[in-house]
């Protein structure tokens, strides 16, 4: 009875049910999150040694034919045996659906087995990988095996939409024709398809379970997770089970020695489990057996459930890390001419699926690689999916201590939890306590070789998602492909050049960690963005040389060779630009190595194949014409040198090339010198961001052709990468094999008011305290509305006429409207977020600067974590809610505008006293001091005395807020400033550089997401398939409904109909899909997340729920948003196919009507002609706009436009998910409606003027040249940079983002403060400013003519520019002259004289005249 009532227990975890009245089915889901159990019937044996079973059947050789689904080439005929001689024995088919085709092998190898054995029964077999069921022709033939079939087979089916095919298929032929179903584990709905007699588990995750709620308990008490649980019930079973009583429960059995034989994965496990299941449940079979002897069901053979595996070891397996050491130090590794003393050991996380079925090619190559470099490998495997275990037990000896010096994942998948379900706390804290690098490889699962060499996306969108992105979050880096698979018989195939490069990388990481550090060479590569000058040492907020001071500054401390480094900032430029202020002759920058052309070809193999673009060397590029020149400086061991550029920045031939060409020759002799003249260990990327990554190639799965591969080959690569950028730095981690160490941008300061602005203020605080005064206040609104038109401000709010206007003829409301839109105006630019100056690594913000943060960090409501915001619980005290005094205030009524004003510096206020509490004498927070443990407050709480933070409330005016409701946003700021003031930065590029293992961190806004911090670790995006969250499309929602309302009221009440979207990778990874959520919103379109939280399906909202048409969207993603959301991609693909198919009235659904429009027009099906989303072709980045306009590599609009619409119109189609399409006609067919183009601003870091990006994909201009009527369309922003999103016009945008940063002293001073880096960063707002001119006309005059005043007219202003950094001087002058020369800014003959003058000046200065 104690055995019947283990087992069903267990079961009753499993949310099963038997015809049985001992007990009710219950639910876990949980178990299924994990991608296999482990059950063991090994022996009671303490021996350390196992018997491995082998495998003497001979894999077939079935010729693969083509089909199949998003990659998947590969067909299950591949997988169908018919038995050649039925000798009239009962035949029993069988189907088989599973993730991965290791099983293939086996099960072929039982079937054949039986029909050539068996007397009693006959077994036809076919089996389909998941992915295969996407093609429309395996699908329907899917369908008819199942419908023909007495038993169905599922394993690991994880993929929802796929999952749903199966359920469809397999859900009628369960009741109909199948005999018995077997699912292991795999998503609820299809779990709920098992049926094995009277079990069945039909209420998985549908009914309360007590065991759940047990093992939630148990969670709480020692950390385990729910599977942990089940995994230790499960292990019990195979002695369990014996005392099931046969009449109760023997279908119950049955299940779960299926389970076990199916986990064991041997040819002979496969034919027990059949051979059971067919004489016991397929009718014909049973019926055949009558009087005949059953055969007897042996015990599964399996390997335990976690030990450690050697290909050559004498047919065992080891338990225990000393059984394995005596055999391989004292046996294998003195045989294969290992020094066991010196050698390097690699540890290896290998499938125990792949050890089951001897599918184990892969891992037997990379070990034999390995250790024929000399090194000692640790190979072991886990029968669930938490790796936890066997790290502990076999990476480390007895007294705990690391024993190997790398660790690569050969699994692919998250270190515990596998594709359904992770811990990445636990496995990053476990990895942590392991501290050597961690390499997460990839086999090829749904693709085979030649597919994935052929496909320029790469890896399969799927097997990103779950073997790349999730393993990031643990902390895994360089995702190499290592291993393809077999057509015909599934086997996995070991790639030799992948392994190899495996092989020396992880060997790279391992000397890293064992090398004595004053022999270690570090190369640290800057870069110089645009080529120039003046532009060397390029980074985003970085201050890139004191930086690199600092960082050498660590290096010597930790006993690094750096030679004679300078000590300064200035000495450091000096060594590497000659002469950092060019006061001498000086083109060139400092020339560390000369290389010849024959040293050149030698080295690089690839060198001949970048002739096609750039002719043979030494070519023009990094050359002095005989010869390839390395830019930098070498002090000991230390390496400081400059990335060349791309290449084809001002060449407009090359610029307009749908495909980016291959780096130049000068490039690849950069990594070349690195790597084999240097001698590197280790390369530091310092900033953000470089070129290498962004190199033609694959998008995710290099081969050895694409050039981020090739360029960086064996070199370890740190990557120093600014903390708000994650999606750009993804792609450094994924295609140039880079660990990054995230970096902070400045903290965000108020932009504050000057000049006119600052009077406006004064004379608005001048009106308020005199508004009833009638001889006075009308007389203030005239000053008011006068310098409003100085300010240039009647662009922005609708001020009464200047010529005539009286203010005393208008009445005191009319007055107070017409302040308090002036007001709401002037307060929107003086509370703008800016980030001031720049950052250097190792400094930490100030307490100042900590509260500037903390201030932003403190508006945002956080639902999730139960935190109101301070202006919430400042507003509720006074009875008001924060959304309707951001109302008031965005419409300019003035009390409103007071108030949110008023309620914005208590906040401040409050925020200032808590950190006080903690600021020492220097202005800086070493040690956060709690304002709620000490003791002093329980007594002051006693005494009635408020905390310092409140007082600051009650002080600013607000005596009734209740200091329990501000606990919640207090504490968490306290949290919060502890981590602003980490200073984690060097010590996170030193854990690298030691070989150690950097912790992960997500990357983003700080803003949004605090989690962010600290910095200094290694930085990762997200799930995709987590995105949108519910609370984006709740945010999303917001946005279109203001957008929608702005619209109807520009166009006399009418919807518009179409809406040209752009999309970035980085502001859907810190909003978490906000603006992917907005594109569905538009369209009508629902995401709908699974059973397991994952987003990846989408239904139409029905038009009377909606209640507006339909709107269309043209989508053009960035290059980054493609590589990491290509799944997402998929999703809006389909769901705006969905829209244009739904039969519906033209009028309400502007999708279908333009779709039908288009495939008319292009004689396309109108499926073909809904696509809608589009991006570059794979490998590419950008519409080149940027680079153009940055370079001045264009001639006219017409060519940056051409350049849009040639690299921009790849369609991505779900129904061809494998390629990125060229469809230009489309494109522009689509863009020819467009009505609207729209961008999002989610961040205070990074605004239009501040970068490239957000110019080189508008597409305003390029649709007023497509549009019938020639009308350009209106551009608008969304900003929800702070908690009162808004929609504005691009115009509007502009101009606040001129006002704020390019024009205030407060910014421009904080930049300048830096020296040479700070005058490129004002010149690049300037060009940035004349690139929204060239693309989409929203620039106005007065931008260019207050900049000419404020940087050029001012003489003193001008000197400083020209001596600091005479190149972006230049620079600037140039886009001046170059502004007005293409029409985009209207200014007098004296100040283009003096331009031209100044032009001729500079020039002379930096030739040394």
């Amino acid at each position: 009875m104690v055995h019947f009532k283990a087992a069903a227990v267990a079961l009753f975890i499993l949310g099963a049910s038997i015809d049985t009245s001992a007990w009710q089915p219950a639910k876990s889901p949980s178990l299924f999150g994990s991608r296999s159990a482990s059950l063991s019937s090994s022996s009671a044996s303490t021996s350390t040694a196992l018997k491995v079973m082998t495998d003497p059947t001979k894999p077939t050789n079935a010729v693969s034919s083509g089909g199949g689904g998003m990659f998947t080439a590969s067909n299950s005929e591949s997988r169908r045996v018919v038995p050649e001689n039925v000798d009239g024995r009962p035949t029993m088919k069988v189907v088989y659906v599973v993730l991965e085709s290791q099983y293939q092998s086996s099960m072929t190898a039982a079937v054949k087995r039986i029909n050539a054995a068996n007397p009693n029964m006959a077994v036809e077999c076919v089996g389909y990988l998941l992915e295969e069921l996407r093609n429309d022709d395996a699908y329907e033939q899917f369908k008819l095996d199942v419908n023909d079939a007495n038993i169905f087979i599922g394993s690991l089916i994880f993929v929802q939409e796929l999952a749903e095919k199966v359920v469809e298929v397999v859900a009628p032929a369960r009741e109909k024709n199948l005999d018995a179903c077997l699912i292991f584990p795999s998503m609820p709905e299809v779990m709920r398809l098992n049926k094995v007699g009277s079990f069945t588990m039909k209420n998985l995750g549908q009914s309360k379970s007590v065991v759940a709620d047990f093992m939630k308990k148990k969670k709480q008490e020692d950390g385990s997770s729910f599977e942990e649980g089940m995994l230790k019930l499960l292990r019990t079973l195979p002695k369990v089970l014996k005392f099931l009583p046969s009449d109760k429960a023997a279908d119950a059995r049955t299940f779960m020695m299926s389970f076990q034989y199916w986990l064991g994965g041997s040819p002979e496990n496969l034919q027990s489990l059949l051979q059971m299941v067919g004489q016991d449940y397929v009718a014909d079979i049973t019926e055949n057996m009558k009087g005949k002897e059953k055969m007897e069901t042996p015990e599964p053979l399996l390997l335990p459930d976690m030990a450690i595996w050697h290909p050559v070891a004498p047919d065992v397996v080891f338990e225990t890390y000393s059984g394995y050491m005596k055999w391989y130090d004292t046996e294998f590794c003195p045989d294969a001419g290992i020094d066991v003393k010196t050698a390097p050991t690699i540890g290896l996380l290998l499938q125990k699926s792949h050890i089951n079925t001897k599918d184990d090619t892969h891992y037997v190559s990379l070990i034999a690689e390995l250790e024929s470099r000399g090194s000692r490998v640790v190979p072991v495997y886990s029968g669930g999916l938490d790796y936890s275990g066997p790290v502990e037990d076999y990476f480390k000896d007895a007294n705990g201590k690391t024993i190997v010096d790398t660790v690569v994942n050969l699994t692919g998948f998250a270190l515990i939890g596998g594709p359904a379900s992770q811990d990445h706390k636990k496995a990053a804290k476990v990895l942590k306590d392991l501290n050597v690098p961690y390499l997460c490889a990839v086999p090829l699962v749904f693709q085979s070789f030649e597919e994935w060499q052929s496909s320029e996306l790469g890896l399969h969108p799927i097997q990103v998602a779950l073997q790349v992105s999730l393993p990031e979050i643990d902390g895994a880096i360089e995702p190499i492909i290592f291993a393809g698979r077999e057509g015909a018989t599934g086997r996995s195939v070991p790639l030799a050049d992948r392994v190899n490069l495996l092989a020396d990388r992880s060997l790279k990481w391992a000397n890293l960690r064992n090398k004595e550090k004053k022999d270690k060479k570090i190369a640290i590569t800057i870069f110089s963005f645009p080529p120039d000058k003046g532009n060397v040492g390029t980074a985003a907020y970085l201050d890139v040389f004191n930086s690199i001071q600092a960082v050498l500054g660590q290096l010597k401390s930790e006993g690094y060779d750096i030679g004679d480094a300078p000590n300064t900032k200035e000495e450091i430029m000096e060594a590497i630009l000659n002469d950092p202020e060019a006061k001498i002759n000086s083109p060139e920058l400092n020339i560390e190595y000369k290389m010849s052309t024959e040293e050149y070809y030698n080295l690089t193999p690839y060198a001949k194949d970048l002739e096609e673009n750039w002719g043979p060397a030494p070519g023009n590029l990094n050359s002095d014409g005989q010869n390839l020149v390395v830019y930098g400086k070498k002090f000991g061991n230390v390496f400081i040198g400059v990335q060349p550029s791309f290449g084809y920045e001002g060449d407009p031939m090359r610029l307009l090339f749908a495909k980016s060409a291959s780096p130049h020759h000068g490039f690849a002799a950069y990594y070349t010198y690195l790597e084999k003249i240097f001698q590197a260990d280790a390369v530091l990327h310092f900033g953000t961001h470089g070129s290498l990554e962004f190199m033609p190639g694959k998008q995710v799965g290099m081969s050895g052709q694409c050039y981020p591969d090739r360029l960086i080959n064996s070199l370890p690569s740190a990557y120093l990468y600014a903390a708000n950028n994650p999606s750009e730095a993804t792609i450094a981690k994924r295609r140039s094999y880079s660990a990054t160490v995230s970096y902070l941008t400045p903290p965000a300061e108020n932009a504050g008011l000057y000049k006119g602005l600052k009077e406006l203020k004064e004379l608005i605080e001048s009106y308020r305290g005199l508004r009833n005064n009638e001889a006075r206040g009308p007389a203030i609104v005239n000053s008011i509305v006068g310098t409003s038109y100085t300010c240039n401000l009647d662009k922005d709010v609708d001020l009464p006429p200047l010529d005539g206007y009286d203010s005393k003829d208008d009445t005191v409301e009319r007055r107070d409207d017409i302040v308090g839109q002036i007001y709401a105006q002037i307060m929107q630019i003086e509370s703008r977020l800016l980030p001031c100056g720049l950052h250097t690594v190792g400094i930490p913000p100030s307490a100042d600067e900590a509260v500037a943060t903390l201030v932003n960090i403190a508006q945002l409501d956080r639902p999730d974590d139960g935190i109101e915001g301070l202006p919430r619980v400042i507003a509720a005290s006074i009875g008001r809610e924060i959304n309707d005094i951001y109302r008031g205030n965005n419409q300019g009524i003035l009390t409103e505008v007071e108030l949110n004003t008023k309620i914005t510096a208590a906040a401040r206020a409050a925020t200032a006293a808590l950190v006080n509490l903690s600021t020492d004498s220097s202005g800086r927070v070493k040690e956060v001091k709690s304002a709620f443990d000490d003791l002093g407050g329980m007594f002051g709480k006693m005494m009635g005395q408020k905390k310092p933070y409140t007082e600051a409330i009650i002080k600013a005016g607000f005596p009734d807020v209740e200091e329990a409701k501000l606990e919640g946003v207090m504490t968490y700021l306290e949290f919060c400033l502890k981590q602003v003031v980490a200073n984690n930065e060097l010590s996170g590029i030193m854990t690298l550089l030691n070989g150690n293992f950097l912790m992960p961190a997500p990357g983003g806004d700080p803003i949004r997401n605090p989690d962010v911090l600290p910095t200094g670790r290694n930085m990762h995006a997200l799930d995709p398939s987590s995105i949108p969250t519910a609370a984006a499309v709740e945010v999303a929602e917001q946005v279109t409904n203001k957008l929608l309302e702005k619209l109807k009221i520009e166009n006399l009440g009418k919807f518009p109909e179409t809406i040209a979207f752009t999309l970035w990778g980085t502001d859907n990874i810190k909003t978490y899909g906000e603006s992917l959520a907005q594109v569905l919103s538009l369209a009508g379109i629902r995401p709908v997340a699974d059973s397991l939280g994952r987003v990846n399906k989408v239904e139409l909202i029905p038009l009377e729920e909606l209640g507006r048409p339909r709107i269309d969207v043209v989508v053009s993603c960035s290059g980054v948003f493609r590589d990491l959301f290509i799944n997402q991609m998929n999703l809006m693909d389909r769901g705006i196919k969905m829209a244009a198919e739904a039969d519906e009235p033209l009028e309400m659904n502007f999708v279908r009507k333009h779709a039908m429009a288009q495939a008319e027009e292009l004689k396309i099906s109108l499926r073909e002609a809904s696509c809608r989303v589009f991006s570059n072709s794979a490998g590419s980045y950008s519409a080149n706009v940027g680079l153009a306009i940055e370079n001045g590599g264009w001639e006219d609009e017409a060519q940056l436009q051409e350049q849009f619409l040639t690299r921009k119109g790849f369609a991505f189609n779900a129904d061809k998910p494998g390629m990125m399409e060229q469809q230009a006609d489309l494109f522009k067919s689509a863009l020819k409606t467009v009505d609207v183009t729209f961008q999002n601003l989610d961040s205070s870091e990074i605004s239009i003027t501040d970068v490239s990006h957000y110019y080189d994909s508008d597409p305003t201009k390029v649709v007023a040249g497509l549009r019938d009527d020639k009308k350009k369309p209106m551009s608008l922003m969304a900003d929800t940079t702070t908690a009162n999103a808004q929609v504005r016009t691009l115009s509007e945008t502009v101009r606040l983002d001129a006002r704020t940063k390019l024009l205030n002293p407060k910014f421009y001073e904080g930049m300048l403060s830096t020296g040479y880096e700070g005058v490129r960063e004002v010149q690049k707002r300037l060009r940035n400013t004349l690139g929204w001119s060239a693309t989409a006309g929203e620039v106005d005059n007065f931008v260019f003519e207050d900049a000419n005043d404020t940087f050029i007219n001012d003489e003193e202003m001008q000197k400083r520019l020209l001596d600091t950094n005479p190149n972006a001087f230049r620079d600037m002058v140039t886009t001046f002259l170059e502004a007005n020369g293409r029409g985009y800014w209207d200014t007098s003959e004296e100040n283009i004289e003096r331009l031209q003058e100044l032009y001729a000046e500079v020039e002379d200065r930096i030739e040394g005249v």
